[in-house]
């Protein structure tokens, strides 16, 4: 079954929604819902309805979440587009789409289209067996007709221009499409892949664009060469962040802010940013203990030196006993301690989607 016919598929097996809820007060909120797109970072447990080894619906993931419940995020606890929600006032939690759960209100305030090992390039999906970042357009378009039977076509697309849509991806296409498995590399040199990755994401930006988003931020790729997993695959003896890996983030991300900054300009009506993520993450990389950390090179999960999705399970030994002393949970992903440090240090950057 293609990826496109399982999204059919589950469509056709969530509940309908037939109940006609008020719109919820959002006096409070800056915005009336917030949306989200890309890989695991902000994955809040769509992959749990795919046949894929990208997933975490098991213990010891969800530790620290509420009722110490897996419910797919690649994470102890809560990720950033659950603080994100928080902090812009709408909700404590953006769940995932396709939560066989989700509930009116859910659709009202925001929901979160990710799937863990997505990526710009359609191929990073293909790999591990996920949504696309088109894939969850698909939803999109499908989340909007569900939206205009609740509320109105006027009312739905007053939601959707007034929204924050938040973009994570692009760590999955440098280090497991192009330099992991090498299967980009075989056809592109890094400056020209980069180049290919910069032209979807201008497309994935643009249909959103088209399909009525105004408030449009879009993270930047993180140091990924000091993830504990790739320090302990290409780090050496000591365990060393990789150079390479950390200078394609950086190429990336500078050629990704000119992009969004000519898209920005060539839609004067709408707020489209870059998000510097790769900074603030270095930073509690290289500086760990001025956050109360006291590991940032291994993660909580295991050994901590690679462990992550089926391979941190509660069989996996040495796993700590707390993870707020972790920068990061497992191989590739922070704790909830390690996200919500991460989201205070880059709220002095939401502000530009919303004035």
């Amino acid at each position: 079954m293609g990826t496109y016919s399982v999204i059919c598929f589950l469509f056709l097996t969530l509940p309908i929604i037939q109940s006609r809820a008020p719109v919820p007060d959002q006096t409070a909120a800056r915005v009336p819902a917030v949306f989200a797109f890309g890989d695991s970072i902000v994955d809040a447990g769509n992959n749990n309805m795919l046949l894929t080894t990208a997933k975490c619906n098991f213990p010891p993931y969800g530790r620290d979440f509420t009722g110490h419940k897996a419910t797919g995020r690649f994470s102890n606890g809560k990720i950033p587009t659950d603080f994100i929600a928080s902090l812009l006032g709408v909700k404590e939690l953006l769940p995932a789409y396709l939560d066989p759960e989700i509930k009116e209100q859910d659709l009202l305030t925001g929901v979160n289209f990710a799937s863990g090992g997505a990526g710009f390039d359609n191929l990073t999906a293909e790999i591990p067996s996920v949504f696309s970042l088109w894939d969850q357009l698909e939803m999109f378009k499908e989340y909007k007709r569900k939206l205009e039977a609740i509320v109105g076509e006027e009312r739905a697309a007053n939601i959707v221009a007034e929204s924050v849509c938040a973009i994570f991806a692009g760590s999955n296409d440098l280090m497991t499409t192009y330099f992991t498995t090498s299967i980009r590399a075989l056809s592109y040199d890094l400056p020209s892949y980069i180049d290919f990755l910069l032209q979807a994401t201008s497309s994935f930006v643009e249909e959103l664009y088209n399909l009525g988003a105004r408030r449009i931020g879009v993270a930047g790729v993180p140091p990924i060469g000091c993830a504990p997993a790739q320090r302990t695959l290409k780090g050496g003896i000591a365990r060393d962040c990789v150079d390479a890996y950390n200078q394609a983030s950086i190429k990336f991300n500078s050629e990704l802010s000119m992009e969004l900054e000519r898209l920005a300009t060539y839609h004067a009506g709408a707020k489209i940013i870059y998000i510097d993520v790769y900074n603030p993450v270095l930073e509690l990389i290289l500086h760990p203990s001025d956050y109360g950390f006291k590991e940032a090179k291994k993660g909580c999960c295991g050994t901590g030196l690679i462990e992550a999705t089926i391979l941190c399970n509660n069989l996996s030994p040495f796993t700590c006993p707390d993870a707020t002393k972790y920068l990061f949970w497992d191989g590739f992903h922070p704790t909830e301690r390690g996200y919500e440090i991460l989201v205070t240090k880059i709220s002095d950057q939401l502000p530009k989607l919303l004035n």
